[in-house]
């Protein structure tokens, strides 16, 4: 018999995982969060292998007990959640499934990123910048009637936290300094554009996200003694150096493969397979520094102004 998933969220990423569940071999039942009943979930549930939690970030826990209850593992879109108390509440209730369970931090397969992780370089900055003008993100999409848009959960810095939780990859460790928001007045406490400021012992950085780049940025840089790097995650371009030696890299990893890489992963933990090698592996009970670090940086926004933005 074939396995059988369900996806509750029915929005963008909740069809992309749908598909992708699809294009791995099994059979996915899309679940749309509004008007779902809970009962009729649970009857599901026992029927699948898993499930995939693709809701607004403020609609997680009820989710996510169901399906603990129910025993079943669960891909948590990411962020976990946006206040440490709900992600507190989160962790003790998953507690039961989260080795079997992932959080949606697609980041970790980037080739790049693994081989940076495996290198570990001794730098003593860095500096990671993702952006893309948000107006023009997917056709047909409106950011005002997405939860992107909500004061309580949106944000770019909850919808671009990725660099966050690569940031922890490369560094665990890492102490929280000033998080500086610039706002809209469309959309009272909401952040456009965002920066984070990030340390431990010997290192400093900064994490930077916007809904205003003219073009789609997503960059990385590092400083370390007696070398460094650049690398652009969009055009695969890295460019590394140590001494006075200059040496190029190219990376070549298409966005829907990381996808792809992490849901199989997912349904391996789920059917009780041993997972592909990956040492960045999400599972929900390794992704607690990175999730933590995130909700307390939201937690944590200084507004520094408006911009008066149209077509939104």
């Amino acid at each position: 018999m074939r396995r059988r998933y369900l996806v509750i969220g029915s929005g963008s990423i909740g069809r992309r995982h749908h598909e992708n569940i699809e294009v791995l071999g099994a059979d996915s039942t899309l679940l749309p969060w509004r008007g779902l009943d809970v009962h009729s979930l649970k009857q599901k549930l026992q029927e699948a292998a898993g499930a995939v939690i693709a809701t607004a970030t403020d609609v997680r826990l009820e989710l996510i007990e169901i399906c603990a209850r129910s025993d079943t593992a669960i891909y948590v879109e990411k962020p976990l959640a946006f206040r440490s108390s709900g992600l507190e509440a989160i962790i003790k209730a998953a507690k039961p499934i989260a080795d079997r369970s992932v959080a949606g931090f697609m980041m970790r397969y980037h080739p790049a990123l693994k081989k940076l992780v495996h290198e570990s370089m001794e730098a003593f900055r860095f500096s990671m910048e993702v952006g893309h003008d948000v107006r023009r993100w997917r056709p047909g999409w409106s950011f005002s009637d997405s939860y992107a848009a909500r004061p309580e959960g949106g944000g770019v810095l909850l919808d671009l936290c990725h660099e966050i939780d690569m940031a922890t990859c490369l560094f665990p460790g890492l102490a929280l300094g000033e998080v500086a928001c610039i706002g809209h007045r469309r959309f009272p406490k909401v952040d456009f554009a965002t920066r984070v400021t990030l340390r431990r012992r010997g290192l400093a950085g900064d994490v930077a996200m916007d809904y205003l780049s003219p073009k789609n940025i997503r960059r990385l840089s590092l400083r370390g003694h007696g070398g460094g790097l650049d690398l652009d995650f969009l055009t695969g371009r890295e460019v590394g150096w140590r001494g006075g030696k200059e040496v190029e890299r190219e990376w070549t990893s298409e966005r829907n493969k990381l996808f792809l890489e992490l849901m199989r992963d997912f349904m391996d933990l789920a059917e009780g397979r041993e997972p592909q090698e990956n040492p960045l592996l999400p599972r929900l009970d390794l992704v607690m520094e990175s999730s933590a670090l995130i909700a307390r940086a939201w937690e944590a926004r200084q507004f520094h102004g408006e911009i008066a933005w149209s077509d939104t």
